[in-house]
């Protein structure tokens, strides 16, 4: 099994930074409600945890509109 390397650090309330082997993120927003993610490579996403075992996530890819 591969070893990763991934660690997240919260810059300000509802801010956080996430770093991995490739790329960088900031993630904005808490639990309730949506979260937008921006990386480095121009991936964007949002992303919704909702009731029971059950999410939402939509995913722009390059940058693209």
């Amino acid at each position: 099994m591969p070893l990763t390397f991934r660690k997240s650090f919260q810059i300000l309330p509802g801010v956080r930074l996430n770093i991995n082997k490739r790329s960088w993120s900031i993630t904005t927003g808490g639990k309730n409600g949506p979260r937008h993610t921006h990386s480095s490579t121009g991936r964007r996403t949002t992303s919704m945890d909702l009731p029971g075992p059950f999410g939402w996530r939509k995913t722009r890819k390059g940058g693209g509109h």
